[in-house]
């Protein structure tokens, strides 16, 4: 089996999981893999396509600049860009773009903070930090409609502890050095998000019964 079978296999897999979480609603998100690394090379996730099939047609093959490198009808996802610019800055071998509702909630309520940090929770582990008061920290950035700007403005906000880029309403993009940690990143981000949205949902309770009490004199 060639690399770029091997690769196809991987991301595929991927693929499948997510969308058994639910995680690409309306055909939303875009997964990517790099194939090689002098020149690049990566398969990306084929625009528009149902993610909870998989099909002989699901990711095309493109270069460091995001063109298809063989003869295909097939187009890229419109924001192939991103893919681009987090290879040429980082170690990733894998990136991960999905939309949930978590993530989106997660974006909106920090984007004028222009980033979200979480520290203290057992599951940073999974980024590699092993710290009593281990912290991670994610950029926000605006959902610009120009996807060469939303690429460039991505760009700008990685730094070399930088796992995943949130943007405003759009979702999240995550990588790793292969695909296995790139979905392991994820997965703890969703967590994260997930648990801090409880977590204020739960303390708004108890604070709004205790103002009651108060406001009752019990």
């Amino acid at each position: 089996m060639s690399v770029l079978e091997e690769r196809w296999n991987e991301l595929a897999e991927i693929k499948d999981e997510l969308a058994a979480r639910d995680w690409f609603p309306g055909t939303s998100g875009n997964l990517s893999i790099k194939v090689s690394e002098n020149p690049l090379s990566f398969l990306v996730t084929a625009s528009g396509k149902d993610k909870r099939k998989r099909t002989a047609e699901d990711f095309l093959l493109v270069d460091g600049k995001g063109r298809p490198l063989q003869d295909t009808h097939l187009k890229a996802s419109a924001e192939t860009g991103i893919h681009c610019e987090i290879y040429r800055l980082t170690d990733a071998g894998c990136c991960l773009h999905v939309h949930t509702v978590d993530n989106n909630v997660i974006s909106e309520l920090y984007a004028d903070q222009g980033f979200v940090t979480f520290r203290g929770q057992e599951i940073i582990k999974a980024f590699g930090i092993w710290a009593e008061d281990g912290e991670i920290t994610v950029p926000i950035v605006e959902n610009y409609a120009d996807l060469r700007r939303l690429a460039q403005e991505v760009a700008k906000v990685i730094r070399p502890d930088t796992k995943a880029v949130l943007i405003r309403n759009h979702g999240i993009t995550v990588w790793g050095r292969n695909g296995f940690e790139a979905k392991k990143h994820l997965e703890a981000f969703e967590f994260l998000f997930s648990y801090h949205l409880k977590l204020k949902l739960v303390s708004q309770a108890i604070y709004t019964q205790q103002r009651k009490m108060t406001a009752g004199g019990w």
